[in-house]
């Protein structure tokens, strides 16, 4: 009797592990099918903006960023969205983005094994919990939501050069067999 005990402990077990990696990579692939369609509304943008300079060229007038300052912001938006999605699967993967190369690596690498680039350790964030002050009628905005606004900005920029570094250059070991499929279409 204890052998079965054992043997259907162990079964649980495996099931367990394949049932977490199989979710795993049911939400991993649900993120890229959605990365690709945002990369795609991306480019949809980028051929607006092609429109739109042309027109002005062919009409011979001088054409301001104002003029795609919209579309700008739609990209920006778009590459945000990318990027979080981006560490999404690269935490369901247990792994980081080297921050120099943007290669994908070990959670736990020191250095790159692509370019060499030594890494930033992660550091465990502590969390100090506080009473919660009483707030009278005027609402108190911290000076870290403030300049969480100005660093979206600068992210926006970051994440839109990843965005286009990983498209110029995509690691062939990160696309799936559904994208190769979807590449003809």
């Amino acid at each position: 009797m204890d052998f079965f005990d054992k043997l259907g402990k162990k079964a649980t077990e495996a099931y367990k592990v394949t049932s977490d990696k199989t979710g795993k990579i049911a939400k991993e692939t649900k993120l890229k099918f959605r990365m690709g369609e945002l990369k795609s509304k991306v480019e949809d943008i980028y051929e607006e903006i092609g429109k739109k300079v042309y027109e002005k060229h062919v009409k011979k007038e001088d054409i301001s960023i104002n003029d795609l300052m919209e579309e700008c912001k739609q990209i920006d938006e778009i590459s945000n969205e990318i990027e979080k999605i981006r560490r999404e699967c690269l935490e369901l993967k247990d792994k980081k983005q080297c921050q120099k190369c943007f290669k994908e690596i070990e959670r736990d690498s020191r250095f790159c094994p692509e370019c060499g680039a030594k890494q930033e350790e992660e550091q465990a964030k502590e969390v100090e919990i506080l009473e919660k002050p009483e707030v009278k009628e005027e609402a108190f905005v911290p000076e870290e939501s403030k300049n969480e606004e100005n660093d979206e900005v600068v992210n926006a920029k970051t994440n839109l050069e990843r965005t286009t570094e990983i498209e110029i250059n995509p690691d062939s070991q990160n696309i799936t067999e559904e994208e190769i499929k979807n590449i003809g279409e």
